[in-house]
């Protein structure tokens, strides 16, 4: 199966968990995954969420920014992998000065 998000429509999120300024995201879900493609603009963030029941992976196509995933400050970069697991939290923050592009799955359970 194939996933064009060229096809998709990029839906724009406030304060998305939380954080600051807005993402924008193309998203794919079916009873399975959630698939993303996010764009984090400069200074804005995902905020501080914790995956109850899924984990989280997180890949950075461009861009550069922060996790902090239980505690914990990772810095993101272009082919970096976030991941969260099941059960902890974490957010993302755009530190830099374009927009951070990752590509995210959140397997649904």
């Amino acid at each position: 199966m194939l996933i064009d998000f060229n096809n998709f429509d990029e839906m724009s999120i406030s304060s998305l968990n939380g954080g600051d300024g807005t993402v924008l995201a193309k998203i794919f879900m079916d009873k399975s995954n959630k698939i993303m493609i996010s764009r984090i603009p400069p200074k804005a963030s995902i905020g501080q969420h914790k995956h109850e029941t899924s984990s989280e992976i997180d890949f950075v196509l461009s861009g550069i920014g922060k996790a902090i995933c239980d505690g914990k400050t990772e810095e993101l970069k272009n082919g970096i992998c976030h991941y969260c697991p099941k059960l902890s939290s974490h957010s993302i923050i755009n530190t830099g000065e374009s927009d951070l592009i990752l590509f995210t799955v959140v397997p649904e359970q």
